[in-house]
């Protein structure tokens, strides 16, 4: 049976796997049905994907040793064929299901772990939600796939004609073929610089006095060779880096591709900066709430691609991370917003001078302390590397169907981890932008108020921004998993 191991930063996701942070990512993707469909619609998609049987790469891949690890690679093994009612299963929501109830079911789902016995992957297709719409539910290892692949291929089995309805299921669409790409090319920016650490140092990992050593010699690189970059475990301890707990609390907001543009046209920022704007300004407002608002401002880690100063390529990106200023400490919405732009401006000005091997360099002071913390077991009991993860990736342009339902929004479900108890993740699709906030439902009370606060925090951007030089509204009220609490 064919084989493949898995490359360094995969196995470090599978060796920071436990019951309280199962390393899965995925999507809640909601679809609206024709008005002429038939009423068992979802129940002929389900019996539609049951006949796919084969599955392709990385659909078909399992753990060689059942999920165990030992001293030895371990191994994926491609599997002929997969069990498809267990990976792929028809579940409901009381009709008429809200978005509230939609987010309370994926929370739970979200928070059970994958079997690592079988293909580390499970989707739902869930019905009975109202205004004639039904949901899918996708949830796959960190190990298997990234987040941002994963989502890719899942959307290569959507279409754009409403017509199709012979369309495979996203296991069972051939791999697109790729010119054969170069080691460096496989992994760059921070996989490869991550991989080259843990490479160097997983011997190392298992003491504290190791991992010690380990940072301090990063932090010094970073103090010597960084600049002004920025420097790992600089951010405010708050309540979101501690250690977490195995249940999670998931909720949604939907927004306007078209009004976040207006609004960072009118501020003078970019998109960008408006998404971290209202994730700052929720956050703020929500750790008010719970009395857990640090006097120092919060911190995210946010992915970026960045092309080296002497890289004359006309491709291949490096991706690393940046640290931007979330200004939770400042109450002004427009003080706020300006401390954030300058923040980000001031990161990327930095990036953009570095070589590609100075950009590695950074990487590996930035990121592998988080990675080594995880792997010794440190994380939530050291300073955090940054507060929280805030991800906005593009997705498709375009409507897209599924048997002739229309894709209404893409809402990414990501992962918390001991030291990282929150994760604001947005995806955008068409002229939507899907707000996923995935939290430890014991370290985040109610963490629906979040959304709630987010919701507020854009209010605040559309009275100073929005009004005067937008007279573009979002074509859809905004959807979102929580019900806003009433004034008073």
């Amino acid at each position: 049976m064919e084989t493949k191991r898995l490359n360094l930063v995969d196995t470090a996701w599978l060796n920071v796997e436990t019951e309280r942070a199962p390393m899965h990512v995925g999507g809640l993707l909601t679809f609206r049905m024709p008005d002429d469909a038939p009423a068992d619609l979802p129940r002929r998609i389900v019996e539609h994907y049951h006949s796919f049987t084969r599955a392709h790469a990385p659909w078909n891949r399992r753990l060689r040793s059942g999920g165990r690890l030992s001293n030895v690679t371990p191994e994926w093994e491609v599997l002929d064929a997969i069990d498809v009612e267990y990976h792929f299963r028809h579940s409901a929501l009381p009709a008429p299901g809200g978005e509230l109830e939609l987010g309370m079911l994926a929370s739970r789902l979200h928070s059970h772990p994958l079997d690592l016995h079988r293909p580390p992957w499970e989707a739902y297709l869930i019905e009975g939600l109202s205004d004639n719409r039904f949901a899918m539910y996708v949830k796959v290892h960190h190990s298997l796939i990234d987040g941002v692949a994963g989502m890719k291929l899942l959307a290569r089995a959507l279409t754009d004609d409403a017509h199709d309805s012979e369309r495979p299921p996203f296991w069972a669409v051939e791999p697109r073929k790729h010119r054969l790409r170069s080691p460096d090319e496989m992994r760059p920016g921070l996989y490869r610089a991550v991989a080259e650490l843990l490479g160097d140092a997983r011997e190392q990992v298992t003491s504290l006095p190791g991992f010690g050593g380990i940072v301090r010699d990063m932090l010094n690189a970073a103090r010597h060779k960084g600049g002004s970059i920025g420097l790992p475990f600089s951010s405010a301890s708050s309540v979101l880096n501690g250690r977490i707990e195995a249940q999670r609390r998931y909720a949604t907001q939907l927004y306007s591709l078209s009004e976040f543009k207006a609004l960072a046209k009118s501020a003078h920022v970019t998109v960008n900066d408006i998404v971290l704007a209202v994730c700052g300004g929720g956050l703020r407002k929500y750790l008010r709430d719970i009395g857990e608002l640090p006097g120092k401002p919060l911190t995210a880690g946010i992915p970026v691609s960045v092309r080296p100063a002497d890289d004359e390529e006309e491709g291949g990106n490096a991706l690393t991370f940046i640290v931007a200023n979330l200004a939770t400490d400042i109450e002004d919405p427009a003080e706020r917003l300006a401390a954030i732009a300058k923040s980000t401006r001031h990161a990327k000005l930095n990036l953009g001078k570095l070589s590609a091997a100075a950009i590695t360099q950074y990487t590996v002071a930035l990121m592998a302390p988080y990675v080594l913390s995880l792997v010794s077991g440190m994380a939530g009991r050291t300073r955090p590397v940054f507060n929280v993860t805030v991800s906005n990736l593009p997705g498709p342009k375009g409507p897209l169907f599924i048997h002739g339902a229309e894709m209404e929004a893409f809402y990414p479900t990501s992962l918390v981890t001991h030291g990282q108890a929150l994760n604001i993740t947005v995806h955008g699709y068409a002229d939507t932008l899907g707000f996923g906030f995935m939290g430890c439902r014991e370290t985040l009370p109610s963490l629906q108020r979040l959304a709630v606060f987010a919701g507020d925090a854009l209010e605040e951007l559309r009275a100073l921004y929005g009004d005067a030089q937008n007279e573009t509204k979002p074509e859809k009220p905004a959807r979102s998993t929580v019900k806003r609490r009433k004034s008073g």
